[in-house]
């Protein structure tokens, strides 16, 4: 049965008091919550805000970019590889066997149980820069692109071997500046011109003698050799070291300076 309830009567004040004061204690909780989920918002806005301002940044012809870090650094992508992450730069003539070279060390590393990847001036200019010619500032630009691609390379924990004439001086420098604690080390492929003229494994230099291209290194353009490369490999003799050899003496030297240690 129901028995209505007087408001009068005091069973009936008794409960509409409570009444009110649930609903004041919901309402202050409601707004309770509220102000603490704006709060938090702004809070986030403002560190928010503060990062965007220390990390905005102007790179060259880039306005407006930012940094964005990554949870998985170098250190942890090397340890899930076992190995480090680092350039060997190889750079000569044109025949004096650099890609021979590349090519004989990448598999003495892979039997080592190392991950390297190649990157060949030649098979680059099929793809990342195919827009670039051989004008002067077109070489630097074509040796920018491959500095920067295997910095990415070392980073991510690979070994880099870019295999590339890279003529000037200032350009290889350049790219061993990209890399920081000494992770770059630079093959200088010392071969006498007339060694690697008498190979001419592309017939470049025939067509460059023959006037056919213009701005050839080594012809009518300028090779600057490193004055401070960690590797150098020559003639013995008057003998070239076998790929074999040249790829060991490469290995030794990493070996020695602990490049090649599991991480």
């Amino acid at each position: 049965m129901f028995f209505p309830i007087k408001i009068g009567s005091a069973l009936g004040l008794a409960i509409c008091s409570s009444i009110h004061i649930i609903n004041t204690v919901f309402s202050l909780l409601f707004h309770s919550t509220l102000l603490r989920r704006k709060s938090k918002a702004f809070n986030f806005q403002q560190r928010d805000s503060k990062t965007v301002e220390l990390k905005m940044s102007t790179i060259g012809n880039s306005t407006n970019i930012f940094w964005q870090e990554s949870p998985v650094g170098k250190l942890e992508r090397q340890k899930l590889l076992n190995q480090k992450g680092f350039v060997v730069w190889i750079t000569g003539l044109s025949g004096s066997g650099k890609s021979t070279l590349a090519c004989s060390l990448s598999r003495e590393l892979y039997t080592k149980g190392k991950l390297s990847y190649i990157l060949d001036g030649d098979n680059l200019r099929h793809g990342l820069n195919k827009d670039l010619g051989f004008k002067a500032e077109d070489r630097t630009e074509n040796i920018r692109r491959v500095g920067e691609v295997a910095k990415l390379f070392a980073d991510a924990g690979l070994i880099c071997v870019a295999s590339l004439i890279s003529p000037y001086r200032k350009d290889r420098d350049a790219c061993r500046a990209m890399l920081p604690d000494a992770s770059f080390i630079e093959v200088f492929m010392n071969m006498p011109l007339q060694l690697c003229e008498a190979r001419d494994p592309k017939g470049l230099y025939k067509l460059a003698r023959a006037g056919k291209i213009i701005g050839f290194t080594g012809i009518d353009d300028p090779y600057e050799p490193p004055l401070n490369c960690e590797i150098e490999i020559n003639e013995k003799d008057g003998v070239c070291p076998t790929p074999g050899a040249m790829a060991g003496e490469v290995v030794s030297y990493l070996d020695e300076k602990g490049f090649l240690q599991d991480q």
